[in-house]
């Protein structure tokens, strides 16, 4: 039978080593925090698509030069408006893996986008298009160019179906966060050249974003000069014209580097609970909507 004493030193020690476990786990020095904070309920809910009706979408497709394929895009209206209406719009670019679809399919954003207007954001339409499953739309060493398709092709495409491309806002999760960001730091100088259009709004939701090339993931770019040549980091200047949103929960991969990309851009948005997941996107979109569509109004 055990004694006293040794009941009281197995309990301290289990303690220390509960207490050493916690802390390893918090720091990352344990891996599998993500998992351990979803199993407790820390990572929060989920987002619950809106119960609301969706509003027209046009589909089709057009021969890209700048993607050397044939792309499919997506325009979506809220519910209660059309294309005829010359809405502003806002560019959806898809997450690693996904296309034009994955907008409606995996998020409901056709729903969030009624909500929203009805929630008192100014009405505007959204654009998806396929960016590639894995350009991290920015060009590539094939020759391949996603944010030349945006704003040589696509932009225009949409003004020929009567939208207000004036103003117009970029959305974006994980690859295609990251890629909403660089999009608007790299092009908003043509838009000073060639007045009359311009990004002036940025949501991006747990952007793909990595300080040091060596933590890239696998195809994100084409080598250590590609990554350089593409970095967020050090682009304040060209964002400085630009409105930027960017929010990250904080078990996501990405979390600590959108943290600094935020605090040096000086950019709304915050660091919530959850994780890289579509759930933690859905919960977000009403308030990236809703600062989008504010910033089209400004």
């Amino acid at each position: 039978m055990l004694s006293r004493r040794t009941l009281l030193r197995t309990g301290v020690a289990a303690g220390v080593v509960g207490t050493a476990a916690i802390v390893g786990l918090e720091t990352g020095v344990i891996p599998g925090r993500a998992r351990v904070h979803d199993v407790l309920g820390l990572t929060g809910p989920d987002g619950v698509i809106p119960d609301v009706p969706a509003g027209p979408v046009l589909s089709g497709t057009f021969d890209s030069f700048g993607r050397k394929t044939s792309v499919g895009y997506s325009i979506i209206c809220p519910d209660g408006y059309q294309l005829s209406d010359q809405l502003p719009v806002v560019l959806v670019l898809h997450g690693r893996g996904g296309d034009h679809t994955s907008a409606v399919r995996d998020l409901g954003i056709d729903r969030y986008l009624t909500a929203a207007v009805r929630a008192g954001a100014p009405p505007f339409a959204l654009a998806t298009v396929d960016g590639g499953p894995d350009t991290y739309w920015h060009r590539r060493v094939t020759d391949e160019d996603p944010g030349f398709m945006l704003d040589q092709e696509f932009l225009p495409l949409l003004a020929n179906r009567g939208l207000d491309t004036a103003r117009y806002g970029v959305l974006g999760w994980s690859m295609g966060g990251y890629g909403a960001l660089l999009y608007a730091a790299l092009h908003v100088w043509q838009r000073r050249v060639r007045p009359g259009s311009r990004a002036v709004a940025v949501g991006a939701l747990s952007p793909a974003v990595w300080r040091d090339y060596e933590d890239v993931a696998p195809g994100a770019f084409d080598g250590r000069e590609d990554f350089v040549s593409n970095q967020l980091f050090g682009r304040r200047v060209g964002l400085q014209d630009v409105a930027v949103r960017i929010d990250c929960g904080r078990d996501d991969p990405f979390a600590e580097a959108a943290a600094e990309l935020r605090t040096e851009l000086r950019a709304a948005g915050a660091q919530q609970a959850g994780a890289h997941t579509q759930g933690y996107w859905r919960r977000m979109l009403p308030a990236q909507l809703a600062f989008l569509g504010g910033q089209l109004r400004n």
